[in-house]
């Protein structure tokens, strides 16, 4: 089970840096994922911790949703469960959101040196190279999950199913910016991905179309002012 490890260095990265909570979302798995988090948090009391259990599998985007539907904290830092995003970096995207002037805004991990197959790697440059043509978002790199956003601007992002892969340019769309910062990358410590050439190609191709459509169609009114007269009872 990777997650005890990894929640360890979650606790490393953050502890004496801000305060910070926890939230893991099980979607729907046969690995012990929720009852192994329960124990965690019992022996991490002093972490706030929450665990989500759905019934069934509801994939990424949705499992996400649910996270920050729990969360408390002003800013969001996503990342996978398979121990490849390393917490170690959480310090530098919070650096990164701290010069942001904007209030809907993404800082983007960039994984520089990519522990995956020479096959696997040509995916993605091909994939990130479609995307950054049609969208334009700015990020050469948009499947890794390690990510910072504001929980107020994730709230008001359209939702549907893959739209993780997509969180720059939709962000984007609401008028925010995107920073784009360097992480490390590390090998998978457990289980398979879910993904492969096919099933990311054609969803892809049929989600980042929806996208185009959602940017094209985005209006951002830039207020001028705002009067308010009388009182509340």
């Amino acid at each position: 089970m990777n997650l005890p490890k990894l929640l360890d260095e979650v606790v490393a990265s953050l502890t004496g840096l801000c305060h910070f909570e926890i939230v893991v979302v099980d979607d729907g798995s046969s690995d012990n994922t929720y009852s192994t988090c329960e124990d965690w948090g019992k022996s991490h009391s002093d972490i706030l911790l929450t665990i989500v259990k759905h019934q069934r599998s509801v994939g990424q985007s949705t499992a996400l949703l649910s996270a920050v539907n729990q969360a408390q904290g002003k800013w969001i830092v996503t990342m996978d469960g398979d121990g490849q995003n390393d917490p170690a970096d959480i310090p530098a995207l919070l650096e990164a959101a701290a010069q942001q002037q904007q209030s809907h805004f993404c800082i983007a991990g960039f994984r520089h040196n990519r522990q995956d197959t020479e096959w696997k790697r040509f995916q993605s440059r091909f994939a990130n190279a479609i995307r950054q043509a049609v969208l334009k978002d700015g990020v050469k790199d948009t499947g890794c999950g390690l990510k910072l956003i504001p929980r107020e601007t994730y709230l008001a992002l359209p939702y549907f199913d893959h739209m993780h892969r997509f969180l720059p340019a939709l962000i984007r769309r609401l008028g925010g910016e995107v920073a784009v910062v360097p992480v490390n990358h590390r090998g998978r410590w457990g289980g398979t991905s879910k993904y492969n050439a096919l099933n990311r190609a054609w969803v892809g191709l049929v989600d980042m179309m929806g996208v185009v459509w959602l940017s094209r169609r985005a209006r951002n009114p830039l207020i001028e002012k705002i009067s308010q007269s009388g009182a509340n009872e």
